[in-house]
């Protein structure tokens, strides 16, 4: 799967536990199933509410091609309406930058922790886990979240 950093299932474990800061937008505690990553994430619940319990797929990908084909982050609806698009597959998609890639020095463990954070235009992420599941991470990359609710 060219172009993919991060895919995984997520559960959702707690949503606004600080309190809810802003109308349309809610931070939602997630773990995920397969990697046991830890995921902090705010989504825009006005026009893709999240429930308690809830779970979904998640993909952060450098690219928005299927192929692999690296983009310039400029929609151009004539020209992207000929390829193969993973916006397609998912229900909600936001496009941002990490600015930030943290270790955890209190790690004992063989596998260092690490965390990546992404600014989506102000709505942040914070991904967090083993070092191995973060390897495509890099500070001022462009990445794709790729959210789809997924029913049981």
């Amino acid at each position: 799967m060219a172009g993919i950093l991060f895919e995984d299932l997520f559960d959702v474990k707690d949503i606004d536990p600080d309190g809810n800061k802003f109308t349309r937008v809610s931070r939602l505690h997630c773990e995920s199933e397969s990697f046991k990553m830890d995921l902090v994430l705010d989504v825009n619940t006005q026009i893709y509410p999240v429930e308690l319990g809830g779970k979904f797929r998640l993909v952060i990908a450098s690219t928005l091609y299927t192929d692999g084909t690296p983009d310039d982050g400029e929609y151009k609806p004539q020209q992207d309406e000929r390829r193969a698009s993973r916006a397609d597959q998912f229900d909600y998609v936001m496009y941002g930058k990490v600015y930030r890639i943290e270790g955890d020095e209190t790690s004992t463990e063989a596998a260092t922790r690490l965390a990546a954070y992404v600014s989506y235009g102000g709505l942040l992420m914070r991904l967090q886990g083993d070092a191995n599941n973060l390897h495509g991470f890099e500070v001022d990359s462009r990445v794709y979240l790729f959210m789809k609710k997924l029913n049981y």
